[in-house]
């Protein structure tokens, strides 16, 4: 019976020596997802992956952020829609995103600033976004070239301007 109250007290013990433990790693997991939220914010995202984000002047309820949009982008590649994030990251490791981000993507996605974001900067945006939990439907897929769509677009391709190649600058 002695045995049996002395493997509980330390058993008990444990428990409440561990709680401490586990509120600071809560804390810690607060403060990236809140940095995540910060970088969604200031980096752009909810521009093209929230619907009516811009139109609302950024006051957009949170619970409504990244469900990508059905507004496409139509240019010389095709017309491209904004990914539901909430959806794309469910079924997606960390490794996964960081290697993904940093890959080309479609226009007018600014991959590029991605790939130079930090991998705690990009992990935080994925933990964030995991936050969120799943919401809203896949964005339609995207079309090529010419192809005619039913859905509202956005033309984004300059007129009339010479096309320049971008030149490694000394």
């Amino acid at each position: 019976m002695k045995t049996r109250h002395i493997a509980f007290a330390a058993l008990a013990s444990l428990f409440l020596l561990a709680q401490p433990a586990a509120a600071a790693a809560s804390g810690q997991d607060a403060r990236v997802i809140e940095r995540g939220k910060y970088l969604a914010k200031v980096g752009g995202c909810n521009d093209c992956h929230t619907p009516g984000y811009p139109e609302s002047d950024g006051n957009t309820p949170t619970q409504h952020w990244l469900t990508g949009s059905p507004v496409g982008f139509q240019g010389p590649w095709g017309t491209t829609y904004p990914v539901n994030l909430r959806l794309y990251v469910q079924n997606m490791s960390e490794s996964q995103w960081l290697a993904r981000v940093r890959k080309p993507m479609s226009p007018p996605m600014p991959w590029f600033n991605m790939r130079d974001m930090t991998d705690s900067d990009l992990i935080a945006m994925y933990r964030f976004i995991r936050a969120l939990g799943p919401a809203g439907e896949p964005a339609p897929r995207a079309a090529a070239p010419g192809e005619k769509v039913a859905t509202p677009y956005i033309e984004f391709a300059p007129k009339n301007l010479p096309m320049r190649t971008t030149q490694a600058q000394p």
